[in-house]
């Protein structure tokens, strides 16, 4: 190779000036990603402090991949599990928080005289906060434990799923370059749709797929076959309409609920580090010095806008939500940054020209300034929960007490309404699959027979045909499925009218649908006697034949949905335990900590702590309230109940080890060394035993070299002769 590719050389220097700078950000204690920013302002076309890229177009390239395994890998951490056990709290809190910032960036880009698309993306960068800077903070200063933590990470699965959605409508928005109501209407059912479908079928297929493969999937074909999906998703997303981003999303979240699903995230995360780091420094060479040193004021504005305006916007929407004073203001201290999202949120403006070139050097100057005091503000919340416990007075606080735990109580009655959201829930996904199997028919399979010349009435009536036939078991569903909660519920409140209404509407809904679809490939008349034919055949002649199909892939995608596979264990469900302020949280027992194999009374753990031992995972065993002649053991996982005072005590407790620095020492002087015996030597014809090496060395002779010849591990009575070359293992201070 002679002539060396630009895109090497370019790849040569962005890694090594990372490197270099991402190894003096840890050592600062500060997020890799603003190493990354600043190697990439380094390196850029405005600074070439340290030489520049000489092809743009090839680093954008691998910028654009480094976006897709960002969303794939943020995908495969999602789950929608995870979503669904993020609560009404979070989503609420996110959804507020994400209003209120929207609003205010929107406002103030109106304020500040900028054009309509300059304001609508100043209101999306502003709206997400930064996963990564908020969790490693957190992480990096202690506080994971802590209870305001779980808020904070299920504001934080909202808003990554809210900016996938705001970077599809943004997206749009760069493309038609207007704003119109009914289009983003328009848009936002047809991704409802898109997004519901995929979770169908991937959650139905994709797992049982790879469980049935899993013996042919090593490290190599698992991390192909995973790629391979993401990318051939990219390829549907962006041919739909949607962005590359969502389709990388779309896909890590089905790999998520599969057997693989952790494999997946461990043999990709290399990939993604890699090339998201490609993408940070490309974001950082777009950093104009110039820019940012004619528009620090609005930085400035931006910045206290963003801590502020997060600050309070989270606070406030975690107590409505009904969380406590300290916990809201502590989530919302902790989510007072932007991050990544923003950067590509702002890239898709720049890239399609819609918005002026200084909102993108904008956006990353303040997620730089955010994210330095990040770890402050963390600091600072409860000396300023403090600070307010005093100044306000004491009814406002006691109100907001009794607003918690009123929420708490509502909270723990909810079931009603969470079968009425099931019993909805299942009565859209059958509408889902029913318009995603006419689609699949009439955009696919009738083109194709039309292409390979069938005639246009046959090739018509066999689509309707295998449409109708296809769509029989979820249009019986939808029309007649019932779920055995949903029933006992309306039984129990004696309801029923609702039942009525119930079966009404869907029947109504269930008609309706096959007669838009079979109007589409016959004349109205024809289509409404369809219509009634196949109402007959649906709710009469083959109903029960089709509720078992319909159960066959209900109970298999249900299934799916539940198993856990690819976790050794399930973990307990993290309720909140109103009104006192604690909750349940998990340590793991280090190897070396010094009450291994103590009992818990022992410890006196309550005692000492005030928590409580809720239960042990060992492996796939669950020692539920374990009582007190229970031993701890290394890599013990414990679920443990208290607040935060108390669980950070337990922390520090759980956390300890044994001094290991005199062990590894001691381990240096121990090794495998030689011994001459001589004519002068004290263990001269004495065996082994009578030698008293054990004693003497702490260790073992483990060969004897005699006249040329070699005796392995030789036995204790073994006599030592002059001459004798003697291999032994242990302590090379004692001889």
């Amino acid at each position: 190779m002679h002539n060396l590719p630009a895109l090497i050389s370019d790849l040569a220097l962005i890694l090594g000036t990372a490197g270099i700078v991402t190894l003096l950000f840890k050592r600062l204690n500060q997020p890799v990603v603003l190493g990354y920013l600043v190697a990439g302002f380094l390196i850029g076309p405005k600074v070439g402090l340290v030489g520049t890229v000489t092809s743009t177009e090839g680093v954008q390239l691998w910028a654009d991949i480094g976006v897709i395994f960002l969303l794939f890998a943020l995908g495969l951490e999602f789950s929608f599990k995870k979503l669904f056990r993020v609560g009404g709290s979070a989503s609420f809190t996110a959804l507020f928080e994400i209003g209120v910032m929207t609003l205010i960036g929107f406002t103030t880009g109106k304020l500040l005289g900028w054009d309509l698309m300059d304001c609508l993306f100043l209101g999306g960068i502003l709206a997400i906060s930064s996963t990564s800077i908020s969790m490693r903070t957190i992480e990096e200063m202690g506080f994971k434990n802590m209870k305001f933590v779980s808020i904070v990470m299920g504001v934080l699965v909202i808003e990554d799923l809210v900016a996938v959605l705001l970077l599809v409508f943004l997206t749009s928005i760069a493309l038609t370059r207007e704003f119109a109501g009914t289009d983003m209407l328009l848009s936002f059912l047809k991704l409802a749709f898109y997004l519901s479908l995929w979770f169908v079928v991937g959650i139905f297929w994709l797992p049982t797929a790879l469980k049935r493969s899993q013996k042919f999937l090593n490290e190599e074909t698992t991390l192909v076959v995973a790629v391979g999906l993401c990318f051939a998703m990219v390829v549907f997303a962006v041919k739909v309409g949607f962005s590359a981003a969502l389709g990388a999303f779309i896909t890590g979240s089905i790999l998520a609920e599969t057997i693989e699903g952790e494999r997946i995230h461990h043999l990709v995360n290399p990939i993604k580090n890699l090339f998201s780091a490609v993408f940070f420094i490309s974001v950082g060479m777009l950093i104009d010095p110039d820019v940012i040193s004619s528009h620090w004021q609005v930085i400035l504005l931006l910045s206290v806008l963003v801590i502020l305006g997060k600050t309070l916007g989270v606070t406030v929407g975690a107590l409505l939500s009904g969380q406590t004073l300290r916990s809201s203001l502590q989530t919302g201290m902790s989510l007072s940054q932007i991050g990544e999202f923003s950067f590509i949120i702002a890239t898709v403006g720049v890239g399609f020209k819609v918005v002026r070139p200084e909102l993108y050097p904008l956006a990353v100057s303040v997620s730089v300034v955010t994210a330095f005091t990040t770890p402050f503000m963390i600091r600072l919340a409860d000396t300023v929960y403090q600070v307010l416990e005093k100044k306000m007075p004491a009814s406002m606080i006691a109100s907001l007490d009794s607003y918690s735990m009123f929420s708490s109580a509502v909270g723990a009655h909810k079931e009603s309404r969470d079968q009425v959201r099931a019993y909805i829930f299942k009565i859209f996904l059958n509408a889902v699959i029913v318009i995603g199997v006419f689609l699949l028919m009439a955009r696919v399979t009738l083109p194709y027979m039309l292409n390979h010349q069938v005639e246009e009435g046959s090739a018509k009536f066999l689509t309707l045909t295998a449409t109708l036939i296809l769509s029989s078991p979820f249009l019986w569903a939808l029309a007649f499925g019932r779920t055995k909660q949903f029933d006992n519920l309306l039984a129990e409140e004696h309801r029923k009218t609702s039942d009525y209404v119930f079966l009404i509407s869907r029947i109504t809904v269930a008609v309706g649908l096959v007669l838009a679809m079979v109007a589409q490939f016959v004349p109205l008349g024809w289509a409404l006697g369809i219509t009634a034919w196949m109402a007959i055949v649906v709710g009469y002649v083959l109903s029960t034949k089709l509720r078992t199909v319909y159960m066959w892939f209900e109970n298999r995608f249900l299934s799916n949905l539940a198993e856990d596979a690819h976790k050794p264990a399930s973990k307990m469900q993290r309720q909140e335990l109103a009104p006192w302020d604690a909750h349940l949280t998990e340590f793991k027992v280090p190897a070396e900590a010094t009450y291994v194999g103590i009992p818990l009374a022992s410890l006196s753990i309550r005692e000492r702590f005030g928590v409580t031992v809720a239960l042990i995972e060992r492996g796939r065993l669950k020692i539920m309230a374990p009582g007190r002649d229970v031993l701890l053991m290394p890599f013990d996982t414990l679920f443990v109940i208290g607040n935060d005072d108390q669980l950070a005590k337990f922390k520090d407790f759980i956390e300890q080890v044994s001094d290991t620095t005199t062990a590894e020492s001691e381990l240096e002087e121990y090794t495998l060394d030689k011994y001459l015996v001589d004519d002068q030597s004290e263990f001269l014809n004495k065996s082994i035993r009578e030698s008293g090496l054990r004693e003497k060395t702490h260790g073992l002779v483990v060969g004897i070299e005699r006249e040329g010849k070699r005796i392995l591990n030789p036995d204790s009575a073994e006599v030592i002769k002059p001459g004798d070359l003697l291999w032994i293992v242990g302590d090379r201070r004692l001889r």
